[in-house]
């Protein structure tokens, strides 16, 4: 079996990576090396997270945590691991060397799908893969959810992308999603299915699969042929929306898959405030998620921003309600623009506004 290479994009969130990659080296059933691509952390993400696999730094999980199993006690260390800059890494890094851990230093904060294609390039450059697996950093996984993935993998092999079941890792009796969605083009927003539902109705496959039109980028594991044939992830959002676009790209030639037996738990909004509550939403969150709604619509679905706009107007006024007058500023800007106006630099004059 060729390997897996497992990309973990961390952003001033060394912490929960640590955390994350525990459970990582306790992965069974199946061969694969971690790639960590750093956007360019102030926090020295980088020499921390090489502290760790040094032996120095030690994860911190709280006594009574109801995962904590999955990421403690400590791993055995020392591990092997290699930095590369952005360049030695899209280059497909050192050829004799190949060690369980493979650190990169992006150079800029590209958001998630620049820091996830700059690992894709780096599997690809080395071209000894069958699949690469997207994972959070606030996550904590199971030692069988990659194998889960890859089985139900191969016993699809129409499909291209293959989700994990993702449970709340505060409440994980409490499911977030299962694999992936259904993406509503008028009015705008996915609906992870089995949200809000206890871990014990958990469905199988075929019935999630039938709904299914993205899978959630926070567990998402696709195969070599699908980035040869699709390509990479579209670097216009940042954030949100990537996983739904490469999906839709891919409509025709590939299908979705849901692996139940892989189970994912999900720091949900840890690294970037993500939040249902408008009064709960960080400015990043919101920026961007109603920034991509635009553009998505107007790339995949024009004949529906009628109906976007319509209630992005009403975005508006419940933004007024709540007393976020720049934010209200913000949608009516994005809309006047048609969501191009803005790029990551071109939102900071909202950011620290509230």
């Amino acid at each position: 079996m060729k390997r897996v290479y497992i990309i973990v994009v961390n952003w001033n969130g060394w912490g929960d990576t640590v955390e994350c990659l525990e459970s990582l080296m306790r992965l069974e059933g199946a061969h694969f090396r971690v790639v960590v691509c750093d956007n360019a952390s102030s926090d020295a993400s980088l020499k921390h997270i090489a502290d760790w696999a040094e032996g120095s730094l030690d994860a911190y999980v709280p006594d009574g945590n109801m995962v904590r199993h999955y990421s403690y006690p400590p791993v055995k260390k020392p591990l092997d691991w290699v930095e590369y800059d952005r360049q030695g890494a899209e280059s497909g890094g050192r050829k004799d060397v190949d060690p369980p851990l493979v650190l990169i230093r992006t150079g800029d904060n590209l958001g998630f799908a620049g820091g996830n294609n700059i690992g894709l390039r780096y599997a690809l450059a080395r071209d000894d893969f069958d699949y690469v697996w997207l994972l959070n950093n606030d996550t904590v996984v199971e030692p069988q959810t990659l194998a889960s993935l890859l089985s139900r993998m191969a016993a699809k092999p129409t499909a291209g992308m293959c989700g994990s079941t993702i449970l709340r890792y505060h409440e994980p009796q409490r499911i977030d999603a299962c694999g992936g969605g259904n993406y509503c083009k008028w009015i705008g927003l996915p609906w992870h299915i089995g949200r809000t539902r206890r871990v014990d109705k958990v469905p199988g496959p075929g019935g999630a699969e039938r709904w299914m039109n993205y899978v959630v980028g926070a567990s998402l594991l696709v195969s070599r042929q699908f980035l040869k044939d699709i390509g990479l992830m579209c670097e216009e959002y940042f954030l949100y929306f990537e996983e739904t676009d490469w999906a839709i790209r891919s409509r025709g030639r590939y299908t979705l898959a849901y692996a139940p037996e892989s189970v994912v738990y999900h720091k949900i909004g840890a690294s970037i405030g993500t939040r249902t509550d408008p009064r709960e939403k960080s400015l990043l969150c919101d920026y961007y998620n109603i920034r991509n709604r635009i553009y998505f619509t107007r790339k995949f679905y024009p004949y529906a921003l009628v109906t976007i706009y319509a209630i992005l107007l009403l975005s508006i006024v419940v933004r007024l309600i709540c007393g976020q007058w720049k934010r209200a500023v913000m949608i009516a800007r994005l809309m006047a623009a048609g969501g191009k106006d803005f790029t990551q630099r071109g939102s900071e004059e909202f950011r620290g506004s509230e």
